[in-house]
């Protein structure tokens, strides 16, 4: 196998569909066209539920529900995936009632498993969305949750790690606004909350030289796309390298046990992985992603994402599925060319969507191609 893909996919009271359902009978290209608000990018968003997290929208599983439905989903995915051919599926249920908090259930080939993370034994998942253009000139946490997918789409576990340490900084923060708290009650946290750190800190450590590796091999690859160098900013990823795990833990508890009171009085911790910075560099001109033009931007994204997913192919042996959310129609020709021609090599199942099926004339021949129109799925019909 050099690639997972999906072989049918049905939505049922997903977002603007009260029931669809897409089939296919290859990896490559899957276009959908359709106007604006059609529901193309509720039909990828349901894609990217079958990746650990909440998918590209981050949506809360109430919003996922089909506005004239019961209040429940579900989603199900006939995939040729790593382990073979599968039956991914996940959702809610109707609410019980309204105070109720629903429940995402997931499962495979109908068995129940006990999150989305089991997924990645079949199938990853990469997206890039116009929602992600600005992401060079956004706030860090941005720059952060970006980082976190790329090492989540090759450590299933990553997720459970960041959400640990979020909710030991919590306990942290809440002992500290406390002035009466027992000293060795933080200790316990502050040692918790070292061992979390570093795993963290760590994990993204080695997928950002991982990545950085791919991004040099692959410099003389579709020259159209700025060549990319990235590094982590932050004070536990510049010791990763040269001292033990248990070192920076030892160093990590001192420093928050000697910033307590400085931390109480901000409210907040103010050291540690939760702040680290991804920094992208425009290589041939060693120049700050952020101080690049816009079109600059995009196409160091796109590179970005291309090499995370060739690196994604070689170390599980699959190519991920790729979903492009109104890439292809903010590219010149030649940079729309040499994407097609990128990812023709990549062998991957991607699903590009856009307004305008001009856009994809360069692909048309190969792709398998859609037509989005008020939540209906259907063949693309060419006009005569």
């Amino acid at each position: 196998m050099t690639a997972a893909f999906i072989r049918r996919l049905t939505l049922t009271n997903f977002r603007s569909y009260h029931a669809a359902q897409v089939t296919l009978d290859r990896a490559g290209p899957v276009v959908l066209t359709g106007a604006n608000g059609a529901g193309k990018t509720n039909l990828i968003e349901a894609i990217s539920l079958l990746a650990p997290g909440r998918g590209l929208r981050r949506a809360t599983m109430e919003e996922l529900a089909f506005t004239e439905g019961d209040g429940g989903w579900a989603i199900s995915a006939e995939v040729e995936g790593m382990l073979g051919l599968a039956t991914l599926g996940t959702g809610i249920d109707p609410p019980a009632d309204e105070d109720a908090s629903p429940t995402r259930r997931c499962r495979i080939d109908r068995e129940p498993v006990s999150s989305a993370t089991a997924f990645a034994d079949h199938l990853r998942v990469v997206w890039l969305t116009p929602a992600m253009d600005p992401l060079f000139n956004g706030p860090a946490s941005e720059r952060r949750r970006f980082l976190d997918r790329l090492v989540l789409a090759v450590d299933a576990q990553h997720a459970s790690r960041v959400s640990a340490l979020e909710r030991s900084l919590r306990s942290r923060n809440r002992l500290l606004e406390d002035p009466r708290s027992d000293p060795q009650w933080l200790d316990a946290v502050e040692h918790e909350t070292a061992e979390v750190a570093v795993a963290v800190a760590a994990a993204r450590a080695e997928t950002v030289a991982r990545l950085s590796a791919a991004l040099a091999d692959a410099r003389s690859d579709a020259p159209e796309f700025p060549v990319a160098t990235i590094a982590l900013q932050g004070f536990m990823e510049m010791l990763l390298p040269q001292h033990a795990a248990v070192e920076i833990e030892d160093r990590y508890r001192a420093l928050l046990k000697d910033n307590r009171a400085r931390d109480a009085a901000a409210g907040r911790t103010l050291e540690g992985p939760h702040l680290t910075d991804l920094v992208v560099t425009h290589a041939a001109k060693t120049m700050p992603a952020s101080n690049c033009s816009t079109g600059e931007q995009k196409a160091l994204l796109i590179r970005l994402v291309l090499a995370h997913a060739r690196l994604i192919k070689d170390m599980t042996g699959a190519a991920p599925l790729l979903l492009l959310d109104e890439v292809v129609a903010h590219l010149d020709p030649g940079r729309r060319a040499a994407l097609y021609d990128a990812l023709s090599t990549l062998g991957a199942q991607v699903w590009m969507t856009g307004a305008d099926p001009a856009a994809f004339g360069d692909i048309v021949s190969r792709a398998q191609m859609f037509t989005i129109t008020s939540g209906r799925v259907e063949p693309f019909a060419a006009s005569p």
